[in-house]
C-alpha cells in the first residue's frame, strides 16, 4: 500500500498538493470558527457509579451552589472586613449586571447582626458579654461623642482619675494608630478587638465571604469572566484595596476554570512558535536541504491543521488535556516524515535518480512505517473505551492525527519532493564512527543486559512507593488568584472548601445523622440548617437582656454631639497631652507608653488639619458602626427555623424538603491521605455524599482503572500487531523486552525525583509504549533484513533526529504555565529518554548479530 500511495503521488503531484491544500484550508476554517475549550475538570470523567449519581443528585437539589463564585474579603480589622463584605454585597445586589443572578452572604447580614450572639456556644456567649461589660465605662463615655474629640476627653478624664492602667490595651493601640497616621501610613483602630480585651482577632472576624451565582456564558472561552469582571469592578469602585486595609479575592469553580484556561493559553503561542523553530533547526541538521526541510514542515503543518479541525468536528471542543494535541502531533506526527525524508536521502545517494529513490524509500521502509503507525494508533485508541473522557478525547484526536500524518508522509511529502526536487546526495548520510559502539555492544551483550536488569532491580523500591495523585488542585497553578485563595482557605481551620455534602431525605433524618458524623474522629465540624437556629435560647436571651440593661445609656437613642471642628480637636488633643504628663512620670513601665501617647497627641495637635482628619477616621471611624452594632446585637429576638432568611434556607433545604449536611475534615484539607481517610469515614456513616474530597478519591479510582485498561489494551494491541507482523515469538519478545525495561526505569525515575503520577501525566505510559514500539520496530525489521552496525546506519540518524523533534515538542509541554500540562511534558520527556536508551543500547544487545539468511516465514512487506 505504501508503495502504491507514493507511486501515485509522484505521478500526479499537483493533484495531491491541491487536494492537501483544500483539506488544510477546510481544517483552518473549522479551527478558527469552531475553536472551543472547556476547563471544567468535572467533564474529564464519565462515570455511572454511585458517587457520580450522588453528585448529580446534589447539584439538582442545590443548583445554585454548584457553579458559585466565592468572594473572600480580608480586612486588617474586623470592622474593615465586615464593612467591605456588606458594601460589596449591597453594590452587587443593586447593580448586578447581566451576568450575575444572585448575591448573598453565608456568614453575615441583618440576621447575623441581630442574632449573632445567640449563635455562640453558651460559654463563649458568657465570656463575650463579660468583655462587653468590662468596656461599659468607655462605651458610655463615647456613646454621646463617638469622635476623636470624645476619645481625647476620655483620655484626659482617665489620666486625671489615674484609671488609664485599666485601659492599657486602648492606650497601647491608640498610640500605635496615632504614630502611623503622623507617619502618613494606613491605620485603623479596631474597637471590636478592644472589646475583646485587646486579644488578636479570630481569623473568622478578619475574613468574610460573599457568594455570587453567575450567569455563565458558555459561548466564551472563559464563561465566568464577565461575572468576575463585574465583581472586581464593584470592589474597585468601593475602594476595597490593599492600601485601604482590605483585600478581595475570588475563587470557586468558575474562577478556577477560567484561570486554568488562562494558564493553558498563556505562553502557548510563544511555546508553539519556538517549538516549530526548534524543529526546523533539527530538520536542517537531519536533512541539510532547504527544499526537503520545506516539504517536511509543510507536510507537518498541513497535518496539524487538518488534525485540529478534525478534532473539533469529532468532539466539539478541547479540554485541558486534549489541548496538548498540537505538541503531541508535532512531536510524533513528524516522525513519519523524517523517516521518509532521511531514507530518501540514503536511497538518493545510492540510486542518484530522484523518482527511483522515492520509490525505493517506499519499498524499503513502507512495512516498518506501517507497523509503527499501527502501534501509535493502538497506543492512542487504547484510551477510547475508558471512562477518562479527557484522555479518551485526546487519544481519539491524536490517533486520527497519526493516521493523517502517516498518509501525508506517503502522499503530500513525496509529491512536494517531486515538485521541489532537492539536490543530489553526493555523500553517504550514515555515521561510520558509530560502528565502534555497535561492535562494543555486540561484544558485551551480556554486560549490557545484566546492567540493565540490575538498574531495574535496584530501582524497584522506588517503584513500589510511586503515588498516584488524583487531586485536580495539584494540576493548577498556585500563582493564580483562585487557586492561591482556595489553598489558603484549606489551610485555615473552619474555612476549607474541601467539604463533603450529605443529602438527607428530610431535616428530621438529618439531625441524628449529623450527630453521628460529628462523633467521627476524622471530622472537625458538621453543619446543617439547624446550625443557624440558636439553642438554649431562654438562657441566652436572659444573659443578653441583662447586659443590655447594664449598657442602657450606650444602646439608648440619645443623639450624639455635633461633629467637632478642627479647632475643637486641637484643643482636646492638647489638653489630653498635658493631662498625660503626670501619670507618664509615675506609672512605672506603663509610663513610657503614656509618655509616647502624650507626645503623639501633642504632635497631632500641631500637625496639618488633614492629619487630624485622617486620625479622626482611623480612630473614631469604627465607633458609630460599633455602637449601632451593639444596639442591634443586644436586642435579639427568639428565632425559629421558619424565621431564617430565605437565602439560608435555600442553601440548606432543597425545594423538595431534602436537607444538606456539610462535613469538614480534621487536619490538612489539601492532603490526599487526610481526604481519603475523611471520605472513607463519612462514607461508612452516611449515604448520598458528594463534594471535593469524594471527587478526588473516587475519580482517582476511576482514572487508575482507566489507565490499567488502556495499558492492557495497548499491550495486547501492540503484541497482536507484532505477532502478526513478525511471526516469531522470540522476535516479539526481543522487541517488547527493552521497552518494558524502559517503562520501569521511567517510573522509578519519577518516584526518585518526587513526581507522582497524576490526571495529566499518566497518559505518558501507554503512549510511550506505542512510541517505543515504533522505534524498536524500525530496528527489528532492519535486523531481520540483515542490517549490521545499526547505530552507524541511516536508520539511527532518522530515529535520533525524529526523537529530537519529539523531545522538543514534549519539552514545550514541560514549559507550559499549566502544571498539569507541564507534568505531562516532563514525564513524556523522561520516558522518551529511556525509550531511546533502550532503542540505541538495549535493542542491539538483545538482538545480537543480524541473521545471515532471510526468514522464510517473514511476511510480504510490500505494504
Amino acid at each position: 500500500m505504501a508503495e502504491l500511495l507514493v507511486h501515485g503521488s509522484i505521478r500526479q503531484p499537483w493533484i495531491v498538493v491541491v487536494a492537501a491544500t483544500i483539506l488544510t484550508l477546510i481544517g483552518l476554517y473549522v479551527s478558527v470558527t469552531r475553536f472551543a475549550i472547556t476547563t471544567e475538570t468535572d467533564q474529564l470523567l464519565q462515570s455511572d457509579a454511585a458517587w457520580s449519581r450522588d453528585k448529580s443528585e446534589f447539584q439538582a437539589a442545590f443548583p445554585h451552589l454548584s457553579k458559585v463564585i466565592l468572594a473572600v474579603v480580608d480586612g486588617e480589622t474586623p470592622e474593615l472586613a465586615e464593612s467591605a463584605a456588606a458594601r460589596l454585597t449591597a453594590a452587587l445586589a443593586e447593580k448586578p449586571g447581566p451576568n450575575i443572578r444572585k448575591v448573598w452572604r453565608p456568614d453575615g447580614g441583618p440576621y447575623f447582626e441581630k442574632n449573632g450572639l445567640l449563635l455562640l456556644p453558651l460559654e463563649d456567649l458568657k465570656r463575650t458579654l463579660a468583655q462587653i461589660g468590662e468596656q461599659a465605662p468607655v462605651l458610655s463615655a463615647l456613646a454621646g461623642d463617638p469622635t476623636l474629640r470624645g476619645l481625647a476627653r476620655l483620655i484626659q478624664l482617665g489620666a486625671g482619675q489615674g484609671a488609664l492602667g485599666e485601659n492599657a490595651s486602648l492606650v497601647d493601640q491608640l498610640n500605635g494608630v496615632v504614630e502611623r497616621v503622623l507617619a502618613g501610613q494606613p491605620a485603623r483602630l479596631s474597637w471590636r478587638q478592644l472589646m475583646s480585651g485587646g486579644r488578636a482577632p479570630d481569623p473568622h472576624q478578619l475574613r468574610k465571604f460573599v457568594l455570587v451565582e453567575p450567569i455563565l456564558d458558555y459561548e466564551a472561552l472563559q464563561p465566568g469572566e464577565a461575572a468576575t469582571t463585574r465583581i472586581r469592578q464593584a470592589a474597585a469602585e468601593l475602594g476595597l484595596a490593599q492600601q485601604n486595609g482590605v483585600r478581595v479575592r475570588l475563587t470557586g469553580q468558575p474562577p478556577l476554570a477560567d484561570e486554568e484556561f488562562g494558564t493553558v493559553r498563556d505562553g502557548a503561542p510563544v511555546h508553539l512558535g519556538l517549538t516549530i523553530v526548534a524543529i526546523a533547526v533539527i530538520l536542517y541538521l537531519a536533512l541539510r536541504s532547504g527544499r526537503l526541510i520545506f516539504a517536511v514542515l509543510a507536510t507537518t503543518m498541513a497535518g496539524l491543521i487538518i488534525t485540529v479541525g478534525a478534532g473539533l468536528l469529532l468532539v466539539g471542543r478541547f479540554n485541558v488535556i486534549s489541548v496538548a494535541v498540537a505538541a503531541l502531533f508535532l512531536g510524533l506526527g513528524v516522525d513519519f516524515s523524517i523517516q521518509v525524508a532521511v531514507r530518501y536521502r540514503d536511497e538518493r545517494h545510492k540510486l542518484h535518480e530522484l523518482r527511483t529513490a522515492i520509490l525505493a524509500t517506499a519499498r524499503g521502509m513502507g512495512w516498518s512505517l506501517t507497523l509503527a503507525a499501527m502501534s501509535l494508533l493502538v497506543g492512542f485508541f487504547s484510551f477510547l473505551p475508558t471512562a477518562f473522557t479527557g484522555v479518551s478525547e485526546l487519544g481519539l484526536i491524536t490517533g486520527v492525527g497519526m493516521i493523517i500524518a502517516f498518509v501525508a508522509s506517503l502522499t503530500l511529502l513525496p509529491a512536494l519532493i517531486a515538485l521541489l526536487p532537492p539536490p543530489p546526495e553526493p555523500e553517504t548520510i550514515e555515521i561510520p564512527a558509530l560502528a565502534r559502539i555497535d561492535h562494543w555492544i555486540l561484544a558485551n551483550r551480556k554486560l549490557v543486559i545484566i546492567a540493565s536488569t540490575a538498574i531495574v532491580v535496584l530501582g524497584l523500591p522506588f517503584l513500589l512507593k510511586l503515588e498516584f495523585d488524583a487531586n485536580p488542585m495539584h494540576l493548577r497553578s498556585e500563582k493564580t488568584e483562585a487557586v492561591a485563595t482556595f489553598l489558603d482557605l484549606t489551610r485555615t481551620p473552619g474555612m476549607t472548601p474541601n467539604t463533603i455534602s450529605v443529602l438527607a431525605p428530610s431535616l428530621e433524618t438529618a439531625r441524628p445523622l449529623a450527630a453521628r458524623l460529628a462523633a467521627l474522629p476524622e471530622v472537625a465540624r458538621v453543619a446543617t440548617v439547624l446550625t443557624f437556629v440558636p439553642d438554649n435560647q431562654d438562657e441566652k436571651l436572659r444573659l443578653v437582656r441583662e447586659t443590655a440593661e447594664e449598657l442602657a445609656d450606650v444602646i439608648g437613642d440619645r443623639p450624639p454631639a455635633p461633629p467637632p471642628t478642627d479647632a475643637e480637636l486641637v484643643q482636646a488633643l492638647r489638653r489630653a497631652a498635658d493631662s498625660l504628663q503626670a501619670p507618664a512620670a509615675s506609672s512605672g513601665p506603663q509610663g513610657e507608653v503614656l509618655r509616647r501617647l502624650g507626645q503623639s497627641f501633642a504632635r497631632l495637635a500641631e500637625a496639618p488639619p488633614d492629619r487630624r482628619t485622617a486620625a479622626q477616621e482611623a480612630i473614631a471611624g469604627g465607633l458609630p458602626p460599633l455602637l449601632a452594632g451593639l444596639r442591634t446585637a443586644l436586642t435579639p429576638d427568639r428565632v425559629t427555623l421558619a424565621e431564617l432568611p430565605q437565602h439560608l434556607r435555600d442553601d440548606w433545604i432543597s425545594r423538595d424538603g431534602r436537607a444538606r449536611i456539610e462535613v469538614s475534615p480534621k487536619g490538612d484539607a489539601n492532603d490526599n491521605a487526610v481526604l481519603e481517610q475523611f471520605t472513607a469515614a463519612v462514607e461508612r456513616v452516611a449515604p448520598n455524599l458528594s463534594g471535593g474530597p469524594v471527587d478526588i478519591v473516587e475519580s482517582g479510582k476511576v482514572i487508575a482503572r482507566a489507565f490499567m485498561i488502556a495499558a492492557i489494551l495497548a499491550l495486547i494491541g501492540v503484541f497482536g500487531i507484532l505477532t502478526l507482523a513478525l511471526r516469531h515469538p522470540r522476535d516479539v519478545a526481543l522487541t517488547l523486552g527493552p521497552l518494558v525495561v524502559a517503562t520501569i526505569m521511567t517510573l522509578e525515575t519519577a518516584q526518585l525525583i518526587g513526581m507522582p503520577l497524576n490526571l495529566a501525566n499518566v497518559i505518558a505510559l501507554p503512549l510511550m509504549l506505542a512510541v517505543g514500539v515504533a522505534f524498536h520496530i524500525y530496528y527489528m525489521v532492519a535486523w531481520r533484513d540483515g542490517l549490521a552496525d545499526m547505530l552507524a546506519s541511516s536508520l539511527t540518524r532518522a530515529i535520533f533526529f525524529s526523537s529530537l523533534t519529539t523531545g522538543i515538542a514534549f519539552g514545550s509541554l514541560w514549559l507550559s504555565n499549566h502544571p498539569g500540562t507541564a507534568s505531562m511534558g516532563k514525564l513524556l520527556t523522561i520516558s522518551l529518554f529511556f525509550t531511546l536508551l533502550a532503542a540505541f543500547i538495549m535493542v542491539p544487545a538483545f538482538l545480537g548479530p543480524p541473521r545471515t539468511h532471510p526468514d522464510a516465514q517473514e511476511p510480504d512487506r510490500k505494504a
